[in-house]
């Protein structure tokens, strides 16, 4: 099954998914809303296709998003990963790719949807936050819930190393996620 997978950022995520080899050999798309991201970098030295665009220079979302489509189904792509992408997907990408887009956020969601989550966990004072994986749904970070890993939270933690301990698990955690939904077709 060909995935593609959506970045905006350093792609860490991306790197950790493609280090895979069983995800690698399905990569054929990295989608990037932001030119310059250090992730085109990283997907330059795996060889991974780039689609690379600018959202200011479309009129509105539907006309970015059909432009993806349209890339998307010249590449062949049938699932999407989202790994850091900081947009919300439209109706366009959703209605095209109807429950065959996941995402992962730095919570256990419900709690803490949307931005800076680890910031929300962390100031909230609570013992313990986690990662999630779920699909993507017209909500911000509502759709339903593939599967979860909790993280302590130390007195000693400070913001940065809650941050790193989420990230260490996440470039653990979302292969796995990745691999069990494509069901060995990766």
């Amino acid at each position: 099954m060909k995935i593609a997978i959506f970045a905006s950022g350093s792609g860490t995520n991306f790197q950790a998914l493609i280090d895979d080899a069983t995800i690698r050999d399905s990569v054929a798309l990295l989608v990037c809303d932001k030119p310059g991201a250090r992730v085109l970098e990283r997907a330059e030295a795996a060889g991974v296709p780039v689609f690379v665009f600018s959202p200011k220079t479309f009129a509105d979302k539907a006309a970015f998003e059909q432009e993806i489509v349209t890339k998307l189904q010249e590449t062949g792509v049938e699932f999407l990963v989202l790994a850091g992408y900081m947009r919300l997907i439209g109706p366009t990408l959703l209605s095209a790719y109807e429950n065959k887009i996941i995402n992962l956020h730095p919570s256990l969601l419900p709690a803490f949807p949307g931005k800076d989550a680890i910031g929300q966990a962390f100031a909230a004072d609570i013992s313990r936050t986690g990662v999630t994986a779920h699909f993507v749904d017209a909500g911000m970070d509502t759709g339903p819930i593939i599967k979860q890993q909790a993280i302590s939270i130390s007195e000693a933690d400070t913001i940065d190393s809650l941050t790193a301990k989420i990230h260490k698990v996440e470039h653990q955690f979302y292969p796995e996620v990745v691999k069990e939904l494509l069901g060995g077709q990766a």
